[in-house]
């Protein structure tokens, strides 16, 4: 499988090739949208990888780094013209039926998490509203596209995400509360895949709790274990003129296998959450913290040192 990836290294943009060999990552000095303008230029995400190694800044870093820190793939970093974006209740677990070889295709809910910069990379901690009501982890495949400066949307590859929300909020109220639901921070590995969308993606969760394992279970999330077909998904999505923005990079996760919430195990302030994709040799470890109480609004004006929340309603 080809894997690229984009970091910053002592105030620097780097890119690489593969896995870490040996405990060292090889890295490759590329001006931001470097490997964009490249996967627009050629004809396929392989071209991506084919901008590296012309010449510029090459070094050796160790696995571990304290000064190496990853991005997600293709991130614009000075615009943030980025989205995270997905789509719930895709999973055959989640339907009573398999999906007939001629199904005609029925776009599943969609939900809009934010930008791009808003993502997480393995071992930063995913922050959530101060009191969720259950939390749930969702390991899913994330499909990354970059628009052309015509609008038009171009394949770049896949990686593997955490849709972090919570299912207990949704649930209250499916159709009202679910983008309050959403609302958690969200991860992804930071290895783009440079190739079709996966057929089957297998791991496990294991969710620990000070120190030691709480919960664990398996876990499976790609086309062969989603009822709906990624191309009709993808299609349906970007026959929105809102999504074709030009230079737009769109983090579009597929949806999840049923989980923790689904065995009755409540994820708590502090657990850490370990993805295990074992079918592609990766990992997705986060944190769970939940967030600070929201403070009161601030309102401008000559009264705004003693107005309260309340007054503002």
């Amino acid at each position: 499988m080809s894997v690229i990836f984009e970091c910053e290294y002592k105030g620097r943009r780097y890119a690489g090739l593969g896995m870490p060999a040996d405990g060292v990552h090889e890295l490759y000095a590329v001006e931001e949208g470097q490997l964009r303008d490249a996967l627009l230029a050629g004809s396929g995400p392989a071209d991506v990888a084919k901008a590296l190694g012309a010449g510029g800044e090459t070094l050796s870093v160790a696995v571990g780094d304290s000064e190496l820190r990853f991005l997600p793939p293709l991130l614009p970093t000075s615009t943030n013209n980025s989205l995270i974006n997905g789509f719930m209740g895709t999973h055959r677990s989640k339907f009573d039926r398999a999906p007939e070889p001629d199904e005609v295709f029925a776009a599943p809910n969609y939900y809009i998490k934010g930008f791009g910069s808003w993502l997480r990379m393995p071992d930063e901690p995913l922050v959530t509203p101060a009191d969720p009501v259950w939390l749930l982890e969702e390991p899913e495949v994330v499909l990354v596209y970059v628009n052309d400066e015509e609008g038009t949307p171009h394949y770049a590859g896949y990686t593997f995400g955490n849709d972090l929300n919570d299912i207990g909020l949704h649930l209250e109220k499916p159709w009202a509360w679910t983008p309050y639901a959403k609302l958690c921070e969200t991860s992804i590995t930071p290895w783009l895949f440079l190739e079709d969308p996966p057929e089957t993606v297998t791991g496990r969760v294991v969710i620990e709790r000070d120190g030691a394992e709480a919960w664990e279970g398996p876990f499976s999330c790609g086309a062969d274990s989603i009822f709906q077909r990624f191309g009709d998904m993808v299609q349906y999505l970007f026959s929105y003129p809102a999504l074709r923005r030009p230079g737009l990079v769109n983090y579009l996760f597929l949806g999840a296998d049923k989980a923790t919430y689904h065995d009755g195990f409540r994820i708590e302030d502090g657990d850490r959450m370990v993805i295990d994709v074992t079918s592609h040799g990766v990992s997705l470890p986060n944190v769970v913290r939940f967030g600070p109480q929201a403070p009161s609004a601030v309102r401008f004006g000559p009264q705004a040192a003693s107005v309260t929340e309340s007054a503002l309603l």
